[in-house]
């Protein structure tokens, strides 16, 4: 779904290929980071959903779990020698091992599980509301929530997230759009227009293959993205709003 920007005052940034890398078409791609290196993705899809060390530069899977074939994986985050990942609606989360990828433990929450990412102090859940809900990482309670708007209206379908350079970048689930959210007040502050970035229409499965994953490598000051069981995975810059 093409994103048509409203008379809004936030402004909408475009974007730039820096350069393109390989994703397996058969990985439906539900969360994604980038550490030390590596890119780590989360699959979904009951029965087929799994979690994957991969290579950037051959998109090749260097190590990987399945999940267990009732639950449809989803985000996924890292802190400290664990890999945490939600799952859709089970209310039920695994922890594994980051090194090895195995499973250690397990821990529930409330309504559906989307999307993880984290800043240095706190964990940030997406459940496709409005509402991110912020973890203490050691409990992974909830400690407060924020309420995602734009123009003052809640913004609904927030999928996967990433924690870039103090802001929180979130996908628009069926929207070819990145929200730019402010963490102290959820306001959005900018959108980044992925529209032309890749035509979905040419996969097997348009309306579900849709743009879901973001990673950020803060040391090298690189933005990736990519969608649902999409060939590419894209290093973007963006340019000027307009």
């Amino acid at each position: 779904m093409t994103f048509v920007a409203q008379a809004t005052t936030i402004p909408v940034y475009g974007f730039k290929v820096v350069k393109r890398y390989p994703h397996d078409t058969s990985a439906f791609t539900e969360g994604l980071f980038y550490k030390d290196g590596v890119l780590y993705e989360s699959t979904g899809e009951a029965g087929q959903s799994r979690v994957r060390k991969v290579d950037l530069e051959t998109g090749k899977s260097l190590q990987e779990i399945n999940v267990p074939p009732a639950f449809f994986g989803e985000g996924i985050v890292a802190w400290g020698k664990h890999l945490i990942q939600l799952t859709w609606q089970h209310q039920i989360g695994f922890i594994y091992d980051l090194k090895t990828l195995k499973r250690v433990g397990t821990f529930h929450y409330k309504g559906q599980g989307w999307a993880l990412t984290r800043n240095d102090t706190h964990i940030f859940m997406s459940d496709g509301s409005p509402t991110i809900r912020v973890l203490d990482p050691d409990t992974l309670k909830v400690v407060r929530t924020i309420t995602v708007t734009a123009d003052g209206q809640p913004v609904q379908n927030v999928n996967e997230l990433e924690w870039v350079k103090g802001q929180l970048y979130a996908n628009i689930w069926l929207k070819d759009i990145i929200a730019r959210i402010d963490p102290k007040t959820g306001h959005v502050v900018g959108w980044i227009n992925l529209e032309n970035l890749f035509d979905n229409a040419m996969l097997p499965d348009p309306t579900d293959d849709v743009l879901n994953g973001i990673a950020y490598d803060a040391k090298h000051d690189r933005l990736f993205v990519t969608g649902k069981c999409w060939p590419w995975l894209y290093e973007i810059k963006l340019t000027a709003p307009h």
